[in-house]
């Protein structure tokens, strides 16, 4: 990786300041354009974890970054359960959640009062917490050394790609380097290069969608405190009328302030910190902490809007995250759908790669991914306005809302500081197998896998997601797990059908379905049940007596070969 690469073991490495070393590759210097099965295009969250993921299932693959450096400032800093079990595949989530500030309480105040709080994890027996704050430098940076890890990560910084032709057979990357410029061939591109995407704009296409007319000030500030881990946000609070103000605390003591400003702020002005310290002093004089002494670290003043591409997949180029899509901060719902996007591509491409599965599996990345960004947007748009009403009678309404939230749960309801990150659930997947027997819960096709303490049949003890197949299986074949739920007759029968359907799985016994199971629970399991489970964790069929032929064709369903 880059010269400044130290070992997790000695001292903290600066990922703000790290700077990674521009190496010429024999690519280079070849007579013609050297050909490779997948070209990653932006070394984001989005870019490291898809090419961590391929690498992981033995697809070779070439992550091109156009500078040498991570993120400034503290960016995304919220990632959500469901990230964090991605990322436990992709082998770093612990140095996150060890490194990052847990959290799952949100507190929600109206003038100067708390109106109520809420929980996003209210239920125990779940190995991840509701959501981390780790600041976005951190989460490249143990991306990006776990990337270095793989021998099948060729990772290339400093590698600018300026152009793309593609073709039935093939897509031709046009790439400048300090050195010059060269070409690469590829099976397929995705195309990860953030929301100013350079790829989007080569292939002439854009992102649509509405653009909110005001500004938000985001503030870094170092400060020593006692305030508790919680996601604070105000409306209209006395320390800076009018607008809102949200607080979060991230790692090293950093705390990161997001201050409406309005549409009529000077983005420039804003950033000064003659104009930020006041209003940080402000808020901590309305809260008691009026000795604490703080530094202002980076800022920035935003813009934002919830928009998406018509389309994510252009012939061999496939765009995910910022490039793809884009909505407003509030919610959480950028960096963990664009990780949720890797996680979807990632198996999808390898199994095309390897021959597994038709180009067409393809297409569904598209349109599943389309169908989570439609419901980000939603949900993010609905806070948006919320947040910033655009009218007095918008304003009035949404006053009142939280004025009556006070007292009255139904009124919780409305109101939105906005809708924290969760996984879609892709009822209407072409991938999914129909339920032809009766279950209850959330767990139906199309949901990603819920997490529980299980029972394995040796007795001991472990966590459901832990167990589901690892992408890194010696076999290389895209990798799909069968839960067989119970011990005994039943469930005996039902490894013997699995047996007898000839296909690739990987089998995990749960054996406790009594009363105190919180995965029969979550999975309305009883001795027999299997659920069939896609290599990124989404149940694509379950039943509770399945014949061979009924798991092969739920395979090969899900597979886009049916």
């Amino acid at each position: 990786m880059a010269a400044a690469s130290a070992s997790t073991a000695e001292a903290p490495v600066d990922y703000q300041s790290l700077r990674f070393d521009y190496r010429r590759h024999p690519d280079q210097d070849a007579a013609q354009p050297v050909r490779h099965p997948v070209v990653v295009v932006g070394a984001g969250p989005v870019g490291l974890a898809l090419a961590i993921d391929l690498a992981q299932q033995h697809i070779p693959v070439v992550l091109l970054d156009n500078d040498n450096t991570l993120s400034t400032g503290s960016r995304a800093i919220c990632f959500a359960k469901r990230t964090l079990e991605v990322f436990d595949r992709l082998g770093c989530a612990d140095r996150m959640v060890d490194k990052g500030v847990s959290w799952k309480i949100g507190k929600v105040f109206f003038k100067d009062e708390q109106v109520y709080h809420f929980d996003l994890l209210p239920e125990a027996g779940h190995e991840r917490p509701a959501f981390i704050n780790l600041q976005q430098y951190y989460v490249e940076g143990y991306l990006s050394e776990r990337a270095a890890e793989l021998p099948l990560v060729d990772l290339r910084w400093n590698n600018k790609v300026i152009g793309i032709e593609q073709d039935a057979d093939r897509a031709l990357v046009t790439i400048e380097t300090p050195e010059g410029n060269y070409q690469l061939e590829a099976d397929y591109v995705a195309a990860c290069d953030g929301s100013k995407s350079n790829m989007r704009q080569m292939l002439g296409q854009e992102a649509k969608g509405r653009i909110f007319r005001d500004r938000f000030l985001i503030a870094d500030v170092n400060m020593d405190t006692d305030l508790p881990t919680e996601r604070k946000f105000w409306f209209d609070p006395p320390f800076h009328p009018g607008q809102s103000v949200l607080l979060h605390k991230q790692a090293d003591d950093m705390w990161r302030v997001d201050f409406q400003l309005g549409w009529d702020a000077d983005p420039v002005e804003e950033r000064k910190p003659e104009k930020i310290i006041p209003r940080v002093r402000a808020l901590l004089d309305s809260i008691d902490h009026h000795d604490v002494q703080f530094t202002i670290g980076w800022a920035s003043v935003y813009t934002f809007a919830c928009q998406r591409m018509d389309c994510f997949r252009h012939g061999r180029v496939l765009f995910g995250g910022d490039s793809a899509h884009g909505v407003s901060p509030f919610g959480a719902r950028g960096a963990n759908s664009g990780v949720q996007d890797a996680d979807n591509l990632a198996w999808k491409l390898a199994a095309v790669v390897r021959n597994e599965a038709p180009d067409a599996l393809l297409d569904t990345y598209a349109s599943e991914r389309e169908y989570a960004a439609d419901e980000n947007i939603r949900n993010s748009t609905r806070a948006t306005d919320f947040i910033t009403p655009k009218s007095e009678v918008s304003r009035l309404f949404r006053d009142a809302v939280l004025e009556l939230s006070k007292r009255h749960a139904f009124a919780r309801t409305l109101v939105n500081s906005g809708r924290l990150s969760v996984p879609s659930t892709l009822g209407d997947s072409p991938l999914n197998t129909a339920d032809v027997d009766a279950f209850a819960g959330r767990m139906v096709p199309g949901a990603p896998a819920a997490d529980a303490p299980i029972v394995r049949a040796d007795g001991s003890t472990g966590w459901l997601l832990r167990e589901l197949c690892p992408a890194s299986k010696s076999n290389a074949a895209t990798c799909f797990t069968a839960l067989v739920f119970g011990h005994g007759e039943a469930a005996e029968r039902s490894r013997e059908v699995l047996a007898k359907a000839d296909v690739p799985l990987h089998i995990v016994n749960v054996a406790d379905t009594g009363e105190g199971s919180l995965a029969a629970q979550r999975y309305d399991a009883k001795p027999g049940t299997v659920y069939l489970l896609r290599p990124d964790q989404h149940v694509c069929a379950r039943w509770r007596h399945p014949t061979p032929e009924d798991v092969r064709a739920a395979r090969d369903r899900a597979l886009a070969k049916a």
